[in-house]
């Protein structure tokens, strides 16, 4: 895993074991998965889209933005796009640290960060 590195595709989230670098002492890991309920009713997935040329560009400002605001750490953010099926991933977010509470903090910090500044959109496909 490069300092920062990003991926936005239909493809699965897959399971990596954990690699450390020297210095490193924490990983903290966010895996969202669909809930098969949205305002209450039944669906089948969520059909995630992107403006791919300014979601990456948010995202790689947003990595930057990291590295400089919160000092080194290396981060892997995976957000998938196109139909995603309840009760599979969509998105996952790991950040390796020093320390633990930094991991925790920062893994925290680039959910909130991509919820509201990165451009993907989603769409709930409701159960009939």
């Amino acid at each position: 895993m490069s300092p920062a590195c990003f991926i936005l595709s239909a493809d699965p989230i897959p399971t990596a074991p954990t690699e450390f670098q020297p210095g490193e002492g924490a990983e903290a890991q966010f895996l969202g998965v669909v809930r098969g309920m949205e305002d209450g009713r039944t669906i089948s997935g969520i059909d995630y889209s992107a403006y791919l040329p300014m979601a990456e560009k948010t995202l790689q400002d947003l990595t930057t933005r990291g590295q400089r605001e919160h000092g080194p750490h290396r981060v892997f953010i995976q957000h998938r796009l196109g139909f995603v099926t309840a009760e599979q991933p969509s998105i996952l977010i790991r950040v390796r640290t020093k320390h633990s509470a930094e991991s925790f903090d920062l893994c925290r910090w680039y959910l909130k960060e991509i919820k509201t500044s990165v451009p993907i959109w989603k769409r709930a496909v409701f159960v009939e």
